[in-house]
């Protein structure tokens, strides 16, 4: 698979989110001075040269000679919903917040299980249908976090609007992938980018709601 910047950028995002954030919340249980700045470092370094990230980890593959042997689009999908980082916990106890993320981590689980579920098209099939459920679901767990923010928020409002309608957009995306998938099954890296992205946009919608709400 030829990698294309955004891809290369995308994948980067990811292993913040999947891999680093992780390592990171085990090491502030240990160290939370070494963690908090090792994690300002490569939030400062992978904003100042985009993609640094996934140059760094896939140097590191390259040097142990495992690069070759790992396809890091389907790895990066099958640790995209089994994998939590503290940055995409939202600690809001009310139950639309607390529904919100919920939703999220069940799309990203069932996203997450595509690489073992396509070859076989009839699981395939049925979790192409629990995948569409899911954003459904989210979406209208998104929609009842908005409705609940103060009008004094109508900035914070705006801004988690325009966060659901950009993972709208991808999510037809991700439909359009599948699409062009069966007319030709030999495209499953293309659905495999298509679900991270997805990944990417629901991690997304749960910083922005922290950000914006907490």
């Amino acid at each position: 698979m030829v990698y294309t910047m955004g891809d290369r950028n995308l994948y980067s995002k990811l292993m913040v989110d999947v891999v680093i954030g992780p390592t990171l919340d085990k090491l502030e249980k240990k160290d939370i001075s070494a963690a908090q700045t090792l994690r300002r470092a490569i939030t400062k370094a992978e904003s100042t040269i985009p993609g640094l990230t996934y140059d760094l980890v896939r140097g590191l593959l390259k040097k142990g000679e495992v690069s070759d042997r790992l396809d890091m689009c389907e790895t990066l999908l099958r640790l995209g919903g089994t994998t939590d980082a503290e940055e995409l916990r939202i600690p809001r106890t009310e139950p639309s917040f607390k529904t919100l993320y919920k939703c999220a981590c069940d799309l990203k689980l069932i996203l997450s299980r595509i690489p073992d579920q396509i070859y076989d098209r009839k699981q395939f099939l049925e979790t192409i249908k629990d995948i569409a459920s899911s954003i459904k679901i989210l979406l209208d767990a998104v929609n009842r976090v908005i409705a609940e923010m103060p009008q004094t928020e109508s900035g914070s409002r705006q801004i988690l609007e325009e966060r659901k309608k950009e993972f709208v957009r991808y999510s037809k995306k991700f439909s359009n992938t599948l699409k062009e998938y069966f007319r030709d099954t030999n495209q499953n890296q293309n659905v495999f980018l298509s679900a991270n992205f997805l990944i990417y946009q629901t991690n997304l919608i749960l910083k922005t709601v922290k950000q914006e709400c907490c």
